[in-house]
């Protein structure tokens, strides 16, 4: 853990906090003959009010925790670094609006007001694959941290205390195509069909290596993959080609087959004659290899021998292999969703606690204790009113509940209710709780449309817990920042009688 003692050490170092301070408005000042309406290059009232917030130190040591072991020698040698200061609020600015990494770059690169809030001041701004390779060096459990800090910057500011609480599950999409049988073998041959191209360049021509080993069959299985979705079309129309379908479904099976067995007889032959590269395509392969088997293995079940393959086994896609299917009960065309579902704890002030990636489709009543358990670490005490949907309710979690010291248990019960459990909830507390769950909908709604946790476009399991963690640090961050700008209410006074 690094001391504050030490701090004066690391700002020489390689890995730099921060830039020296300096103020990008400055200079306008200095041409009185020409007028500038500062209200133009300005920093808006909430950038500005993140700037105040952001401005904490344990924010940049966590990550820089994570950066300083990104090398062996990452404090020693090397080029300065982009300070660790910069970097985070690049972040923030990336997920604030929506931004891919070049218009990060690009509208930082012109922008008085970014270069000011990001603290790059006048310094070159670091370029897209700078910022990813970065941000892909923080762990998930540190940006869990930064969010947690973030917490403590609201508690400090008095935008909540953690008195109420209130919990709800989400669906995040990963970033995929729609799954079938066959667009799923066309990719598994589309993969390998690559990866053994490049092979046969790395190795070249070798007497002991068989000509047709490195075979790319991408264009048959797109073909057959196209044939296949043609005949279901026709087939949903009315017209009697489905019998079809089951010939090229085995012809595509075939070939995929081919490919798969052709790349497990080049792992050796790259490893031994590839070098470097040969060994990087290598692990490449052995990456894919058990993703393909089990797409081959649920076609042949499904379409073949006509068998149901349990949601939790099916595999819907090879490059995001953690995707799961959820059904959740929603109208269509949003019935079956592709995705991770997320639980998220929601404090007053419309801070997001915490939040948690579940494996599957986990029934929600099991998420109620560990959302009241992260609460009381994160606080320090119970809340006084926790309020949750039906489909959270259990007579365990109540008594967890009320055994954590929690006043006010607003946890509805489903289904038929006895004229007790009736009148408890008539309660004028029980309907005030109610009216407080109902709230977390809307939390959800905006942090999916203005947080972009609709669909998560980073890659990997990691990545897909990252894109979660940096919504919830830009929301708590806006949301920080305008209860700072509101004007508080003063106290009444009470009236004083005059004798």
């Amino acid at each position: 853990m690094v001391t504050v003692q030490k701090l004066t050490l690391l700002e020489v170092e390689m890995l730099r906090l921060r830039y020296s301070a300096v103020d990008m408005f400055e200079p306008l000042g200095q041409f009185p003959d020409i007028y500038v309406d500062m209200s133009d290059v300005a920093m808006d009232p909430i950038l500005s009010a993140m700037d105040k917030v952001m401005d904490d130190e344990r924010l940049l040591l966590l990550a820089w925790n994570d950066w300083v072991r990104r090398w062996p020698h990452s404090l020693t040698t090397g080029r300065h670094s982009t300070p660790v200061e910069a970097l985070l609020r690049l972040q923030v600015v990336r997920r604030l609006y929506g931004w891919a990494y070049r218009s990060v770059h690009r509208q930082v690169k012109g922008s008085l007001a970014l270069r000011q809030f990001t603290r790059v001041y006048g310094h070159r701004v670091p370029n897209h694959a700078t910022m990813n390779d970065w941000e892909r060096a923080l762990k998930p459990a540190t940006v869990r941290l930064i969010n947690q800090r973030v917490v403590a910057l609201a508690v400090d500011h008095k935008v909540t205390t953690g008195q109420k609480l209130r919990t709800d599950g989400t669906v995040v999409e990963t970033n995929i195509h729609y799954p079938t049988d066959s667009s799923l073998l066309a990719d598994s041959g589309r993969v390998l069909g690559r990866m053994l191209s490049i092979g046969r360049e790395l190795v070249g021509q070798r007497p002991d290596v068989p000509k047709n080993l490195f075979v790319n069959r991408t264009r048959s299985t797109k073909r057959l993959a196209r044939q296949i979705a043609h005949s279901s079309r026709k087939t949903q129309k009315g017209a009697h080609s489905g019998s079809n379908r089951p010939k090229l479904y085995k012809k595509l099976l075939k070939t995929t087959q081919e490919s798969l067995d052709q790349a497990r007889q080049a792992l050796p032959i790259l490893e031994q004659y590839g070098q470097l590269a040969g060994q990087a395509l290598a692990d490449s392969l052995a990456h894919y290899i058990p993703l393909v088997e089990r797409v081959i293995d649920q076609a042949y079940r499904r379409v073949v021998l006509g068998q149901s393959v349990p949601a939790s086994d099916k595999l819907v896609s090879l490059f995001e292999p953690h995707t799961a299917i959820i059904r959740r009960g929603k109208p269509a065309p949003h019935e079956t969703e592709f995705g991770r579902k997320v639980w998220l704890d929601e404090v007053e002030g419309g801070i997001l606690s915490d939040y948690r990636i579940l494996k599957g489709n986990p029934p929600d009543e099991k998420q109620f204790k560990p959302s009241l358990a992260q609460h009381q670490q994160l606080f320090s005490h119970p809340p006084e009113r926790v309020s949750t949907d039906r489909g959270v309710y259990s007579a365990a979690n109540e008594a967890a509940a009320r055994q954590a010291g929690v006043k006010q248990i607003c946890l509805p019960q489903p289904g038929q209710r006895s004229p007790e459990r009736l009148q408890h909830e008539q309660q004028p507390w029980f309907r005030l709780g109610r009216r407080f769950q109902a709230g977390i909908e809307g939390r959800i709604s905006v942090i999916k449309r203005a947080r972009h946790l609709n669909r998560c476009l980073d890659k990997g399991e990691a990545g897909f817990e990252k894109w979660v963690g940096w919504g919830c640090i830009v929301n708590n961050l806006v949301k920080i920042a305008q209860a700072l700008l509101k004007p508080r209410r003063r106290k009444r006074q009470p009236a004083t009688s005059v004798a």
